[in-house]
């Protein structure tokens, strides 16, 4: 099964905890992954949670897939702060991922890794739709916790 990992770090005027917190929460990921679009049955787990989301993913034109995720997600809240979990879909699809958060200067760093493993065949697609979505989480995160 190939696997490729993503990496991004951006920067944010905002203190480490309030991002932290923010990626915590399962109902965040409505739009913060813009292929998400609903998210239901969380579950607490111990230092997180287990629970489900649906993405939509276009296909071709106006038709649209809408894949059933599991998810977990845990997070330390001890500073340097840490988020991380995985994401199982149809198709084989698996996905790890880790936020490291961290105070620095008036703000704080964000380091974002996203581990794909998919089936042969799939890679590329799935990658392209992860590193877009990846890309545009900075903004997402800012315009939620700057404001416009």
């Amino acid at each position: 099964m190939p696997t490729r990992t993503l990496r991004n770090e951006f920067t944010l005027p905002v203190p480490a905890r309030a991002v932290f917190d923010h990626v915590r929460d399962p109902r965040s990921y409505v739009g913060l992954s813009p292929l998400v679009i609903a998210v239901s049955d969380i579950e607490p787990l111990d230092g997180g949670f287990r629970y489900r989301a649906v993405e939509r993913v276009p296909i071709v034109g106006r038709w649209t897939y809408d894949n059933p995720l599991r998810i977990t997600l845990f997070g330390d809240g001890d500073g340097p702060f840490v988020v991380h979990g995985g994401v199982a879909s149809n198709g084989g699809v698996h996905v790890d991922y880790r936020y490291d958060i961290a105070d620095e200067g008036a703000g704080c760093r964000v380091v974002d890794v996203v581990t794909l493993h998919t089936p042969f065949g799939l890679t590329r697609f799935a990658a392209s739709r992860a590193r877009a979505v990846q890309q545009g989480r900075p903004a997402v995160l800012a315009r939620r916790l700057v404001g416009d």
